[in-house]
């Protein structure tokens, strides 16, 4: 068969879908990827055929932006850039792909891909990795900004929810995405979240145990399991700095605020008094510049990157933004986690966390050496918290995301043929 894979996002977006495209080639068929254009080394690692979508300029701007990183303002800057990528997927879709002989695998913000759906009819499979993005009346997520605890009815949690989706999701993205249609002689779109889900196939890349299936989800919505698909980052294998750094000591904490955060400053200064606090070694993993403490002192090491599956394992706890990726790896290395959320889906995933007991959360502000110290004394030392985190390891070991979606996605092309 021949697949068109469309990843839009940051590396917790683009990675999955990476390794579906990879193992789809594995499988013996013909796969093209089309990213953003930092990933263009990642795609020549895994042998892939390669199309950018933007400028490495372009993708720097839009991760750099301070209003993407606030819970509310957070949908509008994001929709503002993607928004830019929607007529290149759209292009380069309508250029190569053929209805009938061709599948595409997108991302849920690879809206080019959905308007080729409809124009070209191409066979299209949606691909949702975390389960904020899926509606739901019965158990709504928790919204960025909004926090509300699942005391509050569910249909009024689903109501506000639908709130957000009319001030915010839809005036941020739908203007420019219907001057597009427009000009292909297309109807608008009256709702981005009730539109952006391909009714073909629907992947939900998150197992059942993490998010367990309601009546209202879509009928032809498949959960795949997490794709767990660090082995296509930066690099597959520890540096020996880090390697040296493991070895000389205790099991250290973990720090991440996300590959794409580039206002972490904060989080970092509060993590190394967190280190001295609770008398413990500490690895930050942020990007190598200014976002970590100059002149760290021993027991703390700073890596600009480091594959989670290789490094989590020799680690006591992780400490981060709370990206559905980077929970999926501390599941998979059964270490307990504190969630200190940002935007977008951070919040519904720390109250994942909390539902299954293997984390906990902190706001922002209350991340301080004192509470912060008191939650993770109590993540490292409760047996409740470990049997949690026991029991992830072993489900996460039975499970091959990966190998779901294709399996998928294969289902659909024969399908279409």
């Amino acid at each position: 068969m021949r697949f068109f894979i469309v990843a839009i996002g940051s590396h917790g977006d683009v990675l999955p879908l990476l390794a579906t495209a990879n193992e789809l080639r594995q499988r013996g068929h013909t796969v093209t990827l089309a990213a953003p254009a930092p990933f263009a080394a990642m795609a020549a690692r895994a042998d892939l055929p390669f199309f950018a979508l933007g400028t490495e300029e372009e993708y720097r701007r839009a991760t750099a932006e301070p209003a993407l990183w606030r819970p509310w303002r957070g949908a509008g800057a994001m929709f503002r850039h993607v928004s830019l990528l929607t007529e290149p997927t759209y292009r380069w879709l309508a250029e190569n792909a053929r209805p009938g002989e061709s599948v595409v695998l997108a991302s849920t913000l690879a809206l080019g891909a959905r308007v080729a759906q409809d124009k070209l009819g191409l066979s299209l499979a949606t691909a949702h990795l975390m389960p904020l993005l899926v509606e739901s009346r019965i158990d709504p997520p928790r919204l960025p900004g909004l926090p509300l605890p699942d005391i509050v009815p569910a249909r009024l949690r689903h109501w506000l929810g639908r709130g957000a989706d009319r001030l915010v999701i839809d005036p941020a993205a739908l203007p420019a995405l219907n001057r597009f249609r427009d000009t292909l002689g297309l109807p608008p779109v009256r709702r981005l979240r009730h539109w952006w889900s391909s009714p073909q196939r629907v992947l939900l890349a998150f197992p059942e145990w993490y998010a367990a299936p309601q009546a209202d989800w879509p009928g032809h919505a498949i959960l795949t399991g997490f794709p767990l698909a660090d082995r296509f980052g930066d690099t597959t294998e520890l540096d020996p700095a880090i390697a040296d750094f493991l070895k000389a000591g205790p099991p250290p904490l973990a720090f991440t605020y996300g590959s794409a955060m580039t206002r972490s400053q904060t989080f970092f200064r509060a993590a190394l008094r967190l280190c001295r606090h609770l008398g413990r070694r500490g690895i930050f993993l942020a990007p190598p510049h200014g976002q970590v403490p100059a002149d760290l002192p021993a027991g703390i090491l700073h890596a600009p990157y480091a594959p989670f599956s290789r490094l989590l394992p020799h680690c006591a706890a992780l400490i981060h933004h709370g990206g559905v990726g980077t929970v999926a790896q501390a599941l998979a290395a059964g270490i307990p986690q504190l969630v200190v959320p940002v935007a977008f889906d951070h919040f519904d995933e720390a109250r994942r966390l909390r539902r299954m007991g293997a984390g906990s959360t902190l706001s922002r502000r209350r991340f301080t050496p004192s509470q912060a110290g008191a939650v993770l004394q109590r993540l490292l030392t409760d047996p409740g918290v470990a049997r949690a985190c026991s029991a992830a390891k072993a489900r996460m070991a039975g499970e091959d995301g990966v190998s779901a979606a294709c399996d998928a996605v294969e289902a659909l092309g024969r399908a279409a043929a």
